[in-house]
């Protein structure tokens, strides 16, 4: 469903950016032994971990304030209940005074994969082996969960973030320019973006994980669509796994005019082989209805089809 499209009784105003953000390095990144004896909710942020937040929390200021060239904007937080999650965004709001940021929401449904509870280290290392060979989408963690299901909960969330945004729970001030900031985990950022833009499991399956505290900005363009190509370069989408035909939609995404997208976009090459141009088809049409007017065996049928 393209929400970006649907009307409602008030003019829905949209935020300027959704910022995914990667927590910090916490313990278990460092060391997988730690999931053996503390839960994965609980694993705590590194010292390391919580520098790159308080730096990160800086570079987020530059972009939505445009380096410090915007005047009335904002900042709203969605954020994982995990330890990890959470102490990321302490230390991302110290870049941030009282008055800038609307509000915060801990949020369910952007926590991490669950893999279970305590987590042997070398069992969990062969079940990750199975994970590479079965593929990381629909492999379902014992007693855990699989990529798909977080897609599942993910998508539930989204439908929550759009009536925020209809009932303007993020805007007090439509002279303001709102900016949403989620602080979540790697594989459901992926899962998340995975949703918006309509990708696919292949693609899905080749994105890499960002980095802790690594962030992807999702920039509201001029025709009304979010993009990942306004604030990155095409260099970024390419380090990030993204395929041409991925590039090439967020291309189009930020410049393109609604109702184009079929004829700019290769998406559904994706899925069918060799398909027809108009003038083949009605070549075609014309060969089939010539053996129609006749009487033409099964095998004159095939050879005007082929």
């Amino acid at each position: 469903m393209d929400y970006s499209n649907t009307t409602t009784t008030t003019k829905r105003r949209l935020p300027k950016r959704i910022i995914l953000v990667r927590h910090g390095e916490s313990q278990g990144n460092l060391d997988m032994s730690a999931y053996t004896t503390t839960p994965d909710n609980k694993i705590p942020l590194t010292q390391q971990g919580v520098e790159q937040a308080r730096q990160v929390g800086e570079r987020i200021k530059r972009v939505v304030s445009e380096q410090g060239e915007a005047k009335n904007w904002k900042v709203y937080f969605y954020v994982s209940p995990y330890e990890r999650t959470r102490s990321t965004l302490r230390e991302i709001g110290r870049a941030f005074s009282k008055k800038r940021i609307l509000g915060v929401r801990e949020e369910c449904r952007i926590r991490e994969q669950d893999f279970g509870n305590f987590q042997v280290e070398e069992r969990m290392r062969v079940i990750k082996e199975s994970r590479a060979r079965f593929g990381r989408f629909f492999f379902r963690f014992p007693e855990g969960e699989s990529a798909a299901d977080v897609f599942d909960r993910v998508a539930s969330f989204m439908e929550s973030l759009w009536r925020d945004i209809d009932m303007k729970r993020h805007c007090r001030d439509d002279s303001s320019e709102t900016n949403l900031i989620m602080i979540s985990h790697g594989l459901t950022s992926r899962v998340f973006l995975m949703k918006w833009f309509k990708w696919t499991v292949d693609q899905f399956e080749q994105l890499n994980n960002p980095d802790n505290c690594e962030f992807r900005v999702m920039q509201l363009g001029p025709t009304g669509d979010y993009s990942l190509l306004i604030h990155h370069t095409k260099e970024e989408l390419e380090q990030w796994g993204m395929t041409p035909e991925m590039i090439a939609d967020q291309q189009w995404r930020a410049t393109a005019n609604r109702g184009s997208w079929i004829e700019e976009c290769g998406y559904m090459d994706s899925f069918f082989d060799n398909l027809m141009e108009e003038s083949e088809e009605e070549e075609r049409d014309d060969e089939l209805n010539n053996c129609n007017g006749t009487t033409a065996t099964t095998s004159e049928i095939d050879s005007a089809v082929s």
